[in-house]
């Protein structure tokens, strides 16, 4: 899930974790089957989406183009099936030994970009503020997109 900010932050234990100005807060989920190829994928169509207005007021620059920044939040609830009950199960979303590295190769890719990169603690409680300039989200899922 990304969002376009103006501005984003991530706290834990009441200390911030990571900031950015304009940019994109992405809120990475993992589900059973993601592989590296499709974090590579991800991140690189992330650092390339063109969100961001023109002179022209048309969605047509990129991070690179505004000097934008990334703050990158592991969030596996975004696995969550309401399917059933009014309990979501979390059955869809990665495991910690599979997600972790995941999560780490797609923030190494975006980094790869040249972009400042801000990231969350995988499995911390973390609490997210942002302005969502627009407003703007977008869902990607490399699943849908190949």
């Amino acid at each position: 899930m990304i969002q376009r900010v103006s501005r984003a932050s991530v706290t834990i234990d009441g200390a911030v974790q990571g900031a950015i100005g304009q940019g994109f807060l992405v809120l990475l989920g993992i589900t059973e089957g993601d592989t590296t190829a499709d974090a590579v994928y991800l991140a690189d169509k992330t650092v390339k989406l063109r969100v961001f207005t023109d002179e022209n007021d048309k969605m047509n620059r990129s991070l690179a183009d505004v000097g934008g920044q990334l703050l990158i939040v592991s969030q596996f609830t975004l696995y969550g099936d309401c399917k059933k009950g009014n309990r979501p199960s979390f059955i869809a979303a990665a495991r910690p030994d599979t997600a972790i590295p995941l999560y780490e190769a797609f923030i190494a890719r975006c980094r790869e970009s040249g972009l400042p990169v801000e990231t969350g603690v995988f499995g911390a409680d973390m609490q997210v503020e942002l302005c969502n300039d627009g407003p703007v989200t977008l869902w990607m899922d490399t699943a849908q997109m190949r």
